[in-house]
């Protein structure tokens, strides 16, 4: 598999090795995967101050729930549908056609995505307190808290039109080759909701009404600051509509089905957020942080190993490499069950000791870190099955099927939104919306998996029962070393924030030095990985 080039830099394919290839991949994961890691760790600090900063209040709650909409949706309009769907026509626009004629392409997109969008947001800052009733069905018996929800939501909303533009320009960048700017990009909205936190918040009549000004000042930011890259390669979108425009025609043909399961996608969020509104006060915050904290080591390593691995899968099929196309897929999901199950499993047991270090004090108490843990377990139980399918669903957006993995998921959303009803009647609560969604994730996960291979476009190469038993045996090792350092998590309670920070910092660079160790004692190589 090639390194992802500018076509100022291609390198002769013919006369590269399947392990040279390869390792241009691993390279460009591991630039994405550092920048995505900056970018996440810095979430990380966002994160702790949030909950340090307002708690698990009402206010909160409405804020999360708020921001949950436009973020909901640019899984449609800008990293799910779209992009699936954008991707590989790009790819094989660069691949077969000009810069004049990809140009024109992007032009036709921008404005045909950007017109769509404008109007959605007009629609919906409009008709909020409408829209917001089946949303925040469990506000409407408190109508301060439906009031603010609804305030936040006008604030928050036109984040969409301007993430989905972000992404527009990040999916250029990244068939580029140009992958770093994209992956540092998310960062800008962590540092402007650290900013608002402390800068913005004695202006406002709530102070969590900070928290959604920074959402819209953070899109603005995201959007101007990838502009002067995309000049750089004279790729620089300029709206223009073309209705008769031969790409965009075939991109929302591609997106059609991938719309529908998007649709089904949604509904299911819709229900999540419908009956945690009914939920005890707090119910919200305890999945948004949970969920933070799985999404750590899923956004900084699954979705950079998904990033890297599209284009390039995209064209591997235009150039009909087919073993090539099954040895990426491959490669990428070692790579997963590598990062994933230890980090899952990490997560599982000291998911008591790493809350109260990072959120714990007067505002987040310790019933907030009992109710975030058990929706932090049900996540993470779900953390491989949720970064399989971010390299899975490459292995068919690539070849420009987007029914399959449509239809696939939903059937899973079908079955998560099926669990949320069972689990929420038998009083599981929070935790069992956070399970539904893990299980969920697994049916999707081994569908896709089932379909690769019945199309014969994904073989398990050689190797396998070796690079299991070592990850079986490393994580064993892990495991025992975590769950006899880490303790009662209530002694945690009685430490200095120097203490807990000094024992969480054992606990992680622990673990990973007895991780790495094993692995390398039972014979994994850094060859291994690059190949």
């Amino acid at each position: 598999m090639t390194e992802i080039q500018p076509d100022s830099e291609r390198v002769d394919t013919s006369a590269s090795s399947t392990a040279d290839q390869e390792g241009g991949l691993l390279k460009a994961s591991g630039v994405t995967g550092s920048m995505t890691m900056f970018s996440r760790v810095l979430g990380l600090v966002r994160d702790i101050v949030i909950a340090r900063v307002f708690g698990t209040t009402d206010a909160m709650d409405a804020f999360l729930l708020a921001n949950k909409i436009p973020n909901f949706m640019r899984r449609l309009f800008a990293e799910g549908a779209f992009n699936q769907a954008f991707v590989p026509i790009l790819s094989e626009y660069r691949t077969k056609n000009s810069q004049v004629e990809v140009q024109g392409l992007i032009n036709a997109v921008s404005a045909s995505l950007g017109g769509l969008l404008l109007l959605v947001t007009a629609v919906v800052i409009i008709a909020a307190p409408f829209i917001a009733i089946p949303i925040a069905y469990g506000f409407t018996d408190e109508p301060e808290k439906f009031a603010l929800f609804v305030e936040m939501l006008r604030i928050t909303f036109p984040y969409l039109l301007l993430i989905s533009m972000t992404a527009l320009c990040s999916a250029i960048l990244n068939s580029y080759g140009r992958f770093a700017v994209p992956a540092i990009t998310p960062a800008l909205l962590n540092i402007s909701l650290i900013s608002a936190s402390f800068f913005l918040v004695p202006y406002m009549r709530e102070p969590e009404l900070a928290l959604a000004w920074a959402v819209l000042i953070a899109g603005f930011a995201q959007l101007f600051f990838q502009l002067p890259f995309l000049q750089r390669i004279n790729l620089l979108p300029k709206p223009r509509r073309s209705k008769s425009h031969e790409g965009v025609a075939r991109i929302k043909k591609l997106m059609l089905p991938a719309l529908f399961g998007v649709s089904v996608t949604q509904i299911n969020l819709l229900l999540d957020v419908f009956i945690a509104s009914l939920l005890a006060t707090g119910s919200v915050a305890w999945l948004y942080f949970s969920d933070r904290l799985m999404e750590l080591p899923l956004g900084t390593f699954g979705i950079a190993i998904a990033i890297v691995v599209l284009p390039s899968l995209s064209r591997k099929h235009a150039e009909a490499s087919t073993a090539e196309f099954a040895e990426t897929l491959d490669w990428a999901f070692r790579l997963v069950c590598l990062i994933a199950i230890p980090a899952s499993l990490s997560l599982v047991l000291i998911a008591e000791p790493l809350l109260v270090t990072l959120f714990q004090n007067e505002n987040f108490t310790p019933s907030d870190v009992i109710g975030s843990a058990g929706a932090l377990r049900a996540y993470s139980v779900g953390l491989i099955a949720f970064m399989a399918i971010k390299i899975f669903s490459p292995g068919f957006y690539a070849r420009q099927n987007t029914a399959t993995p449509v239809r696939i998921g939903i059937i899973a959303m079908t079955a998560n939104m099926v669990m949320n009803i069972v689990f929420y009647l038998n009083d599981l609560a929070h935790v069992g919306l956070a399970l539904a969604t893990s299980l969920a994730a697994f049916l999707n996960a081994g569908l896709l998996l089932q379909g690769l291979r019945s199309e014969q476009v994904f073989f398990f190469q050689p190797g396998w029962m070796v690079f299991l038993l070592r990850i079986v045996l490393a994580n064993a090792a892990m495991a025992l070393f975590l769950f006899n350092f880490a303790g009662e998590w209530q002694d945690w309670l009685a430490w200095t924030a120097g203490e807990q920070v000094l024992r969480l910092g054992i606990l992680v660079l622990g673990g990973m030095a007895i991780y790495g160790l094993i692995l390398f004692t039972f014979g994994l190589r850094w060859r291994h990985i690059y190949r």
